[in-house]
């Protein structure tokens, strides 16, 4: 039991620094994934003329 405690990066003296920027990261994913389809317009509207 030990041993899993000790792999499992529990005992890392900066955790809460690893943990929160991974959090955010996380959420800024799922906020990225869950508003893509408004990005893309964004990014390429419709009305543009493209050259395709």
């Amino acid at each position: 039991m030990i041993d899993t405690a000790l792999h499992t990066g529990s005992e890392h003296p900066d955790l809460l620094w690893i943990l929160v920027p991974s959090f955010l990261t996380f959420v800024a994913g799922l906020g990225v994934a869950t508003y893509a389809d408004r990005i893309r317009e964004r990014l390429r509207p419709e009305e543009s003329t493209t050259s395709e």
